[in-house]
């Protein structure tokens, strides 16, 4: 039996290095906000100048840009973790489609928001971490393997919280980063929902060939569309061919001719 997060042909090296692909990409986008809130610490820019502004034409360089700056070390902290692990998780186990669903996530996230957010600033990754969230989860509804609905549940453990992120009217929060930033992970998940991993499709593959077997019932399906009477019928019918094989081995002694 395959496990279920892992493939057992794969062998201990294949493993370590196919982790150690996955957290590559990660790193580098962690390294890459942190470098950029430090230069930002250190050069006084105002983060504000470079996120969305929503539907005027400067802002529209906030969709490359926002999601790199941070208004303060707390808002870069909480987004770290969050990034790495689901941009990893993401890679490691969708690596045929894991960084073409990056780049979709985070550029139609910033789309999405310069077209319909509120006319602010809106900058930080969050958006991005939502998408991405979305796109695990739903993963789980779309594909139906049993690693995807194992991610799926997981994500909602570690991240459950985060839903409350996309309800409106919170005070210094992109709340449309995150909800819009959730819809495009749905629709991305959707996209790329054919494009299977070698195992899922393996599974699949497996489930479809094994043949089908009859359903074993402790009741006959039809008995409650009989009457009594018909009922009663095949119990009396039943009972005499039974009788008459009984019988055809063992006959009444009386039936027999007896010498004595």
């Amino acid at each position: 039996m395959k496990a279920i997060l892992e493939s057992e042909s794969d062998s201990l090296e294949l493993t370590r290095r196919h982790l150690y692909e996955s957290i590559q990409f990660p790193l580098i986008a962690v390294a890459a906000i942190w470098l950029v809130h430090l230069y930002q610490v250190f050069s006084g820019f105002d983060p504000g100048e470079y996120g969305i502004m929503s539907r005027r034409l400067w802002g529209l360089r906030g969709i490359i840009t926002g999601p790199l700056v941070h208004g303060s070390w707390g808002h870069l902290i909480s987004n770290t973790l969050p990034l790495f692990v689901l941009s990893a998780l993401s890679i490691y186990f969708y690596r045929k489609v894991a960084m073409r669903a990056f780049w979709m996530i985070y550029l139609l996230t910033g789309a999405a928001v310069w077209l319909f957010a509120r006319p602010v600033s809106h900058i930080g990754a969050s958006g991005v971490i939502y998408g991405l969230v979305a796109f695990i989860f739903w993963n789980g509804i779309f594909r139906r393997s049993m690693r995807s609905i194992i991610l799926a549940a997981l994500v909602v453990l570690l991240y459950s919280g985060m839903f409350m992120g996309i309800l409106p009217d919170q005070e210094g929060i992109s709340w449309e980063s995150h909800l819009l930033g959730s819809l495009v992970g749905i629709f991305t998940s959707f996209w790329f929902k054919e494009e299977l991993e070698d195992d899922e499709a393996d599974d699949m593959h497996a489930d479809a060939a094994e043949p089908d077997t009859p359903m074993e019932f402790y009741l006959p399906r039809d008995i409650f569309n009989k009457t009594k009477a018909e009922r009663q019928a095949e119990a009396e019918e039943l009972e005499r061919l039974r009788q008459q094989q009984s019988d055809t081995f063992f006959p009444p002694f009386w039936n027999q001719d007896q010498t004595w």
